[in-house]
């Protein structure tokens, strides 16, 4: 289904995003291919447990069978059966910087993926379609090493204590008054890990009492930092207005379970760029509805802060809107910025309770100086604080190139989901025995790319996800464009219904196309 959305004039540019509906066979099939691989499964459980295969995973030993299981047979059966089956397809070693291109360590299985050996072979020049290197920051060369191995020549790898013991060193309070300054809002933190901000910060900002209405696809990490809160959580649909205005509705016509006592604090819970939809959060009517019911929102920007908005700012300057209007801006400095670790900004009340309060700030490691230093060259790059106009030149390429590469996706027929600015382009795959061999097939050619299954997706909705990189050269993405169509015909990938024609041979960086039946 395609939606383009202008609604009520709470969007200042045009929003479209397609999650074309799953054909019928493709559904019935992929359903088919899981039970017939769950059959097997089932098989050679018994054939392991009559000694006529060898059993590889793990089991208790013969005096513990008396023992409440330490190991849940039937819980395993999925890693065992099915995900062992493809599992080359991940973990895969590089021995490279990741950038535009990576080399990779070669490995083999005798024993069906269960154990790898290395070859000692290395695969050089493989594009790589895989990292989160959306500006192209990840190398080892330029200002950002040369930065980050003069500080670590001054103050050395590591801090060996937290924040407020002996670690808190002047280049922690550079870095967090730059990024204050670069989301435009009174103050910020920065965390050693982008993981820990939000499920060590989220239990410091609502508790028992309180309401968190959080977005079905969320990450992780938001996912286990509401759990941990204590704090009663409901679910709306992805990106879904309706469904989150009806929630909020009910909390405050109903409250508290039980007490139908006010809630202390209602949070609304949503990212940026969706990881594995490629869909952007509709942030206007997210706001609009927020100030209507008078609730809190905390929004994850890890993969959209440095690539979406016209200077890297994120999903709120690619909307056109106030930073204020976000009471809690959290992100990650490990896409974008080529770093790691994470950071929140917003209120300074609202930073200098999390200072406090926070169990990411009082009992974590310090962040190691180099890595400060390499986040704060990059962000003065963005910002052109650094002289030139080299940020902003990578930021227009990551979006030409997230717009070419959707587009010539689109024109071979594959199903794409996502908004059509989003650097995270999922391609749909649906059957189990295609990820396996999709990820094989790519990297006989040369081609780095991840491919996604259950239960990081819907079992019927197993994917290849793409995420471009302002490092991408068009000569590179073209080769990747031409060795995708080649497996894509192999595989028979070429589900979409909805062919979309260039009107013309439109240059590099302009995206007109109309939408044609077959």
């Amino acid at each position: 289904i395609n939606h383009i959305v202008h609604n009520g004039g709470l969007y200042k540019r045009p929003f479209n995003e397609a999650f074309e509906e799953t054909p019928m066979l493709v559904a019935v099939l992929t359903y088919v291919g899981y039970g017939v691989l769950t059959l097997f499964g089932y098989l050679r459980d018994f054939m392991r447990q009559w000694k006529i295969e060898k059993c590889q995973n793990a089991t208790e030993r013969e005096e513990q069978k008396d023992f409440v299981p330490l190991y849940q047979d039937f819980e395993n059966f999925y890693n065992r059966n099915l995900y062992m089956r493809i599992r080359d397809s991940w973990n895969r070693p590089i021995c490279s910087v990741p950038g535009a291109k990576v080399d990779m360590m070669e490995r083999v299985s005798h024993d069906y993926n269960w154990t790898f050996t290395y070859t000692g072979r290395v695969i050089k020049g493989i594009i790589n379609m895989g990292s989160y290197n959306y500006l192209g920051f990840a190398q080892k060369s330029g200002a950002c090493q040369e930065a980050a191995a003069k500080v670590l020549s001054q103050y050395g790898a590591g801090v060996c204590s937290t924040r407020q013991e002996m670690g808190n060193l002047d280049k922690h309070e550079e870095l967090e008054k730059l990024v204050a300054r670069f989301l435009g809002v009174e103050s910020a933190m920065a965390y050693g890990m982008g993981f820990a901000t939000n499920s060590m910060n989220i239990p410091a900002l609502v508790g028992k009492g309180c309401l968190i209405l959080s977005d079905e696809l969320n990450h992780a990490s938001l996912v286990l930092g509401a759990r941990l809160s204590g704090a009663t959580i409901r679910i709306f649909k992805h990106n879904n207005m309706q469904s989150l205005e009806k929630l909020l509705k009910d909390a405050i016509v109903h409250g508290q379970p039980r007490t139908r006592r006010p809630w202390k604090k209602i949070l609304i819970l949503v990212e940026g760029i969706y990881s594995m939809e490629g869909s952007i959060v509709r942030l206007p009517e997210v706001i609009a509805l927020k100030k209507k019911y008078k609730s809190y929102l905390y929004l994850d920007e890890a993969h959209s802060i440095g690539a979406l908005g016209p200077s890297g700012r994120g999903v709120v300057e690619y909307f056109g809107l106030s930073p204020e209007d976000v009471d809690v801006m959290m992100g990650t400095f490990t896409k974008s910025f080529g770093a790691a670790g994470g950071y929140i900004g917003g209120k300074k009340e609202l930073i200098d309770y999390l200072r406090t309060y926070s169990h990411s700030a009082v009992y974590a490691t310090s962040m190691s100086p180099p890595v400060v230093e390499q986040i704060i060259t990059s962000v003065k790059c963005i910002m052109g604080e650094d002289g030139t106009t080299v940020g902003r030149a990578r930021v227009q390429q990551l979006a030409e190139n997230t717009r070419y590469f959707r587009r010539r996706l689109k024109e071979m027929g594959f199903i794409i989901y996502g908004n059509e600015d989003s650097p995270v382009v999922p391609l749909m795959l649906y059957m189990p025995a295609k990820i396996g061999a999709f990820g094989r097939e790519m990297l006989k050619r040369n081609i780095g790319v991840v491919v996604v299954g259950f239960p990081a997706t819907p079992i019927i909705e197993s994917r290849a996800r793409f995420c471009l990189s302002a490092a991408h050269t068009k000569e590179m993405l073209d080769t990747a464009l031409k060795e995708i169509n080649e497996v894509g015909d192999l595989l028979q990938l070429k589900y979409s219904r909805r062919r979309l024609v260039p009107l013309l041979d439109r240059p590099f960086d302009e995206t007109t196309y109309e939408e044609t039946e077959d």
